[in-house]
C-alpha cells in the first residue's frame, strides 16, 4: 500500500514507516494526492470518518511539506485542524528532519503569524521542538502568554501527548524551576502588559531566588490590580505577599485602592457583592495609621449588612488597639452594634469592651454604661454576658466613687429578661421605688391574642353583562384571586341564560389574546382557574385555543373537580337550563352560608330546574354547617332531590371531620413519640358520600402532595381545612388561607405550621396565633411533633426558636409557654438535643413574663450538671424562675 492508501485505511504506523522509508522528494511527490484525498472530504468530522483515519490523514499531509516554510504555511491552513491526538505521530514526522530544520520551522511559523501560538496542539509542538532541540523560543507576547497558560495549567499531564512534554515538576513552580525557557521567558512575563500573569505565588518564589526582578514584579502586580476585578486583584496581592518596606514604599497606590473598595461596600448590597471589596480591602493590609482618614466610613458600615458591619468593627477595634480611636467613637459604635439582631456582632463588641475596661480602669464607667445597652437585647445569653462584664467591673466604679454609674446601671437592668431580674438585684440593689419602700401593685399578666379572623363576605352575583366582563379580566391577570374566579364563572353561566348575545359582545376585549398555561404538557390548577377563558370561548362560539383544557390529563382531585365544574358550565350555558350556579360562595374563604344556599335551592325548585350534579357537589362541600332551627326548617320544606339531599345534609352537620394522625402515634402522650417520620393517616369515611365521584375524590381519595394555589384548594373544603393541610404542599399563603378556613385544626394543620416556623417564620408565627385565638391550637401536639422534628434532625432548630420566640413577644407568652413546657422533657432528657439553649432562653422569657411555676425534672437535671455551656445556664435560669 502507498503513503495514501494507507492514509485513507487509518493505519497511523504504516503511514510513519513509509515516511520514514521516502526521500523528501519522494514525499514532495505525493503532495498532490495527499492534497487531493484531503480536500476530498472533511476529516475532521468524528461522524464520518475514526480517529485513526483522521490522525494518519493528518500525520500523511504534514510528511509532504518538506520545506520548513511548506511546513508552516500548511499548520497554518484553515482546513488543517491539528487534533491533540495527533500530536505525538506528526511530532515523529518533525523528528525525521535535522534540528536546524525544525528550529526553522519554529521561527517561521512565529513571523508568517503571531497569533498562530493561540492554538495550544500547535504550541506544543513547537515546545517539543525547543526542548529537545534548544532552539531559541519566540518572544512574542502570544507565545510567552501560552507557554506561561501551559505550564501554569500542568498540561499534559495526563494527556496522550504527555511523551512530547521534555519539562517535569509536581507544580507550577517547579515546571518553572525545570524549564530552561525560564530564564528567557518569565523576566518578559513580568514586563510586558500584554501577557497575563499566573501563579503569582510562584513568580514570588521565583524572584526570591532571583530569577526575575522582585521590584519589578510588584510594580506589575500592582498594575494588573488597578483594573482587575476585585476579587482576582485580592488574589493577586494576597500570593504577592508584600513586605513591610514595600507596603511602606506602595502607600499611596494602596490608599487609592482602598478608596472606591470603601465606597462600594458603603452601598451595601449582598454578600456576594461585597465579599470581593472585603477581601481586596484585607489584601491591600492598610496600618491603622493609614485606615484613619477613613474613620467615619467604618463608622457607616456598622449599620450595613452583617459582614460589611463585621469588617467595620474589627477596624474600628484596631484602631482602638493602637490608640487611635476617641472615646466618644467608641460610644457611636456600641450603640450602633449592641441592638443588632447577628450575635456574634454583639458578642464581639461586648468583648472589646470587656478589654477596654481592664486595660484602662478609670474609663470603666462609661465602658459599663455602654455595656449595659445590651441589656434591651432580644436575646437572652447576649443579656447574660454583659450582665457578667457589669459584675466583673463594678467594683472598680464603687472604689472610683462615681456615684452617677450605679443609678444608670440600676435603670438600665429593668430592660433585662425577668429571668435575670434577682441577679441584677443582687448587683444593683432592688429598684428604686422598691428601695424607699413604695412598692407598687404587681398587674396580672393579661394574654394578647389576635382577634380571631372573620371570613370577609363577598359581593353578590353580577349584575350586568360588562362586569362579568371585568372580573374574568381579572382572573386570566390573577391566578391566585378564588373570588374573581368564582363570581365570574357564575356570572357567565347567568348572564348567558339572560342575554347571550349581548355578553359574548361585552366579552370581546377580554378575548383578544388567549392565556397560555404554566405548564404546557398537563392540566394543573396552575392553569385550570385561567381555563375559564374556555368556558367564555365556548360562550361566544370561538375556536379552541392549543391549550384547551380538554386537551390535557387532569391534575389531582382538585384539578378533576375544577375541571368538571367547568366543563358543566359549558353544558350549562349551551342548554340554557339552570339560570345561575349554587357554588358561588358568600365568603372570600369559599363558605356558603346555608340559608342562601336553601333560598337558591327552592327558587330552582320554583322554576322547575334540577341543579347540575357537580355545581350541587360544590355547593354541599361548601355550605357552612348551622344550628339555625329556622334554615333546618326551610331546607326541611324543600321537595325536590337536591332539597332534601341539603335537608340530611345540614341534619348531618356536613362531612365528618377526618382525622390525619398518624396510625400509631401516642395521642395521650405526644412527646412520647418516636423520632422517625410519621405519614398522614389516608383519609377516608364509614361511608361514601352522596356526591358525584369527582367530588368525592377530595375527600376518600389518597393523599396528593401536590403544590395546588392555596385560595383554590381551601375554598373547595372551607370546613375541611385539616383535610386540605394533609393533602396540599406549598408554602405560607396555604398556611394563611387555612388558618382562616374553618374545621377543626388536626396532626396535619399543625405540622405544616411547625414546618413553616424553620421557612416562613412571619406566615407560621400568625397561624399558630390565630389558632390560639380560635381554640384550635393543641399546645402538647405540636410539642410532640416539635421533639420528633428536632430528635430526627436538628437543621433549622435555631430558627424554629427564634419563631417560637416571635410569637410570644406579640404578647402570646403564656400560648409559647404551653408549648415549651410541654415540649422541654423531651428535648432535655438523656442527652439534650442541639440548640437546646435557644429554646430554654424563649421558656424563660414566656415563662417570666406569665408568671409560670412549677417543676420540670428534666429542667432540674440539667441545671445541676456542672459546665457554662449555654443550655446549662439557661436550664439554671429557668428552673430559678418556676421556683
Amino acid at each position: 500500500m502507498n503513503l495514501v492508501e494507507l492514509a485513507k485505511a487509518g493505519d497511523v504506523t504504516g503511514v510513519l514507516r513509509e515516511l520514514a522509508a521516502l526521500t523528501p522528494e519522494q514525499r514532495a511527490a505525493h503532495a498532490p494526492d495527499v492534497e487531493a484525498l484531503f480536500a476530498a472530504e472533511d476529516w475532521d468530522d468524528w461522524r464520518k470518518h475514526s480517529k485513526e483515519q483522521r490522525v494518519a490523514m493528518y500525520t500523511a499531509q504534514l510528511g509532504c511539506w518538506i520545506t520548513p516554510e511548506a511546513a508552516a504555511a500548511g499548520l497554518r491552513k484553515p482546513t488543517f485542524k491539528i487534533r491533540h491526538d495527533a500530536l505525538v505521530p506528526m511530532a515523529d514526522v518533525l523528528n525525521l528532519y535535522p534540528a536546524t530544520w525544525q528550529a526553522e520551522l519554529v521561527a517561521r511559523i512565529s513571523e508568517q503569524n503571531a497569533t498562530a501560538w493561540h492554538d495550544h496542539a500547535l504550541f506544543v509542538l513547537a515546545d517539543h521542538i525547543i526542548q529537545t532541540t534548544g532552539c531559541p523560543a519566540p518572544t512574542c507576547d502570544t507565545y510567552i502568554n501560552a507557554w506561561l497558560a501551559d505550564r501554569h495549567n500542568h498540561s499534559g499531564r495526563d494527556q496522550p501527548w504527555r511523551p512530547l512534554n521534555a519539562v517535569r515538576g509536581a507544580d507550577f513552580l517547579e515546571l518553572l524551576r525545570n524549564d530552561p525557557c525560564t530564564l528567557t521567558l518569565l523576566p518578559l512575563v513580568v514586563a510586558r502588559p500584554g501577557v497575563p500573569l499566573r501563579g503569582v505565588w510562584a513568580l514570588s518564589q521565583l524572584a526570591a531566588d532571583g530569577v526575575i526582578d522582585r521590584a519589578a514584579l510588584v510594580h506589575r502586580v500592582f498594575a494588573e490590580v488597578a483594573k482587575a476585578h476585585p476579587a482576582y486583584a485580592s488574589t493577586l496581592l494576597e500570593e504577592l505577599a508584600l513586605t513591610p518596606a514595600e507596603q511602606s514604599q506602595k502607600a499611596a497606590e494602596r490608599n487609592a485602592l482602598a478608596e472606591p473598595a470603601l465606597a462600594q461596600l458603603l452601598q451595601n448590597g449582598s454578600q456576594k457583592q461585597t465579599a470581593p471589596h472585603l477581601a481586596l480591602l484585607r489584601a491591600l493590609g492598610l496600618t491603622p495609621a493609614e485606615k484613619v482618614p477613613f474613620l467615619r466610613d467604618h463608622v457607616a458600615m456598622l449599620d450595613l449588612s452583617s459582614p460589611v458591619a463585621g469588617y467595620g468593627q474589627e477596624v474600628l477595634i484596631e484602631l482602638d488597639t493602637a490608640g487611635l480611636l476617641e472615646d466618644d467613637v467608641r460610644t457611636e459604635a456600641s450603640e450602633r452594634v449592641l441592638l443588632r439582631p447577628e450575635k456574634k456582632l454583639v458578642r464581639a463588641q461586648l468583648t472589646w469592651l470587656d478589654r477596654v475596661a481592664r486595660r484602662d480602669p478609670t474609663r470603666t464607667g462609661q465602658i459599663l454604661l455602654e455595656v449595659a445597652i445590651a441589656f434591651q437585647h432580644a436575646d437572652l445569653a447576649l443579656q447574660e454576658q454583659a450582665l457578667k462584664i457589669v459584675a466583673r467591673h463594678l467594683p472598680t466604679v464603687k472604689r472610683a466613687a462615681d456615684g452617677s454609674v450605679p443609678p444608670e446601671l440600676r435603670k438600665a437592668a429593668e430592660s433585662l429578661s425577668p429571668g435575670l431580674a434577682a441577679r441584677a438585684a443582687e448587683l444593683f440593689g432592688p429598684p428604686q421605688d422598691s428601695a424607699v419602700n413604695q412598692v407598687a401593685e404587681v398587674e396580672p399578666y393579661v394574654e394578647v391574642l389576635p382577634a380571631v379572623p372573620e371570613p370577609r363576605p363577598i359581593p353578590g352575583p353580577i349584575q350586568a353583562a360588562a362586569e362579568v366582563a371585568q372580573e374574568l379580566a381579572v382572573v386570566l391577570a390573577n391566578r391566585d384571586d378564588v373570588v374573581a374566579f368564582e363570581r365570574a364563572l357564575d356570572g357567565l353561566v347567568r348572564h348567558s341564560h339572560l342575554d347571550r348575545a349581548a355578553l359574548a359582545t361585552a366579552l370581546t376585549p377580554v378575548m383578544r389574546k388567549a392565556p397560555e398555561p404554566v405548564f404546557h404538557i398537563e392540566q394543573t390548577l396552575f392553569s385550570a382557574q385561567t381555563d375559564l377563558y374556555d368556558v367564555a370561548a365556548a360562550l361566544r362560539g370561538d375556536e379552541p385555543r392549543p391549550w384547551h383544557m380538554s386537551k390535557r390529563k387532569g391534575s389531582g382531585s382538585p384539578g378533576e373537580l375544577l375541571k368538571a365544574r367547568l366543563n358543566e358550565a359549558i353544558e350549562l350555558i349551551e342548554s340554557g337550563t339552570q339560570p345561575f350556579l349554587l357554588a358561588l360562595p358568600t365568603h372570600s374563604t369559599g363558605a356558603l352560608d346555608a340559608h342562601v344556599l336553601v333560598e337558591r335551592i327552592a327558587e330552582l325548585e320554583r322554576l322547575g330546574v334540577t341543579p347540575a350534579p357537580i355545581d350541587l357537589a360544590q355547593a354541599l362541600l361548601r355550605v357552612t354547617p348551622t344550628t339555625d332551627e329556622h334554615v333546618h326548617r326551610a331546607a326541611g320544606e324543600l321537595r325536590s332531590d337536591a332539597g332534601q339531599q341539603l335537608a340530611q345534609w345540614l341534619r348531618d352537620g356536613g362531612l365528618p371531620h377526618q382525622d390525619s394522625t398518624p396510625q400509631g402515634w401516642p395521642v395521650s402522650d405526644p412527646t412520647s413519640a418516636e423520632p422517625k417520620w410519621w405519614p398522614l393517616a389516608v383519609p377516608g369515611l364509614d361511608h361514601e358520600p352522596p356526591l358525584p365521584p369527582v367530588a368525592a375524590a377530595l375527600i376518600t381519595g389518597t393523599h396528593e402532595r401536590a403544590s395546588y394555589p392555596a385560595p383554590f384548594c381551601a375554598a373547595q373544603l372551607p370546613h375541611h381545612r385539616d383535610v386540605v393541610a394533609a393533602r396540599v404542599s406549598g408554602g405560607g399563603d396555604v398556611l394563611r388561607r387555612l388558618a382562616e378556613s374553618g374545621g377543626a385544626a388536626g396532626f396535619a394543620m399543625h405540622r405544616k405550621i411547625l414546618a413553616h416556623l424553620d421557612t416562613e417564620r412571619d406566615t407560621a408565627v400568625d397561624a399558630l396565633l390565630i389558632l390560639a385565638a380560635q381554640g384550635q391550637l393543641d399546645s402538647a401536639l405540636i410539642a410532640g411533633q416539635l421533639q420528633v422534628r428536632l430528635r430526627r434532625q436538628s437543621r433549622g432548630a435555631k430558627r424554629i426558636a427564634d419563631g417560637l420566640r416571635a410569637a410570644a413577644e406579640t404578647g402570646a407568652y403564656a400560648t409559647i409557654w404551653s408549648i415549651l413546657q410541654a415540649a422541654l422533657p423531651a428535648l432535655l432528657r438523656d442527652e439534650p438535643i442541639r440548640e437546646a439553649g435557644a429554646f430554654l432562653a424563649v421558656a424563660v422569657e414566656c415563662a417570666s413574663r406569665c408568671g409560670a411555676k412549677g417543676h420540670i425534672p428534666e429542667v432540674d437535671a440539667v441545671a445541676a450538671r456542672t459546665g457554662s455551656t449555654q443550655t446549662v445556664k439557661n436550664a439554671r435560669l429557668l428552673r430559678d424562675v418556676l421556683r
